[in-house]
């Protein structure tokens, strides 16, 4: 529901923004030093590293015949490198590049 609920925000203000005539230099512009935003989105990110996990060790169990265990750690690896990049590009947009 979390994951849900923001991606919902996210699309609306994307569709809302590129309606508007903002360039992607404006609304980069906008969300420097953004504190709220910088949480939204970092709240954004940690949602889909809960939720990715699951269905990735789900995928590799029934499709590709993988072991449960080793499906689950290939998926948590995964979401630990979704939830660096993630994190990662929020800082980048919120603060500039690292």
């Amino acid at each position: 529901m979390v994951l849900a609920a923001l991606l919902l925000v996210h699309l609306g203000v994307m569709v809302y923004a590129v309606r508007g005539g903002l360039s992607a230099a404006e609304i980069l512009a906008r969300t420097r030093g953004d504190w709220v935003v910088a949480a939204y989105y970092a709240s954004l990110v940690a949602a889909c590293a809960v939720h990715v996990p699951t269905g990735l060790a789900n995928i590799a169990t029934e499709w590709w015949g993988a072991a449960p265990g080793r499906a689950r750690l290939g998926a948590n690896a995964l979401a630990l490198l979704l939830l660096v990049l993630g994190w990662r590009a929020v800082y980048a947009v919120c603060w500039g590049a690292p």
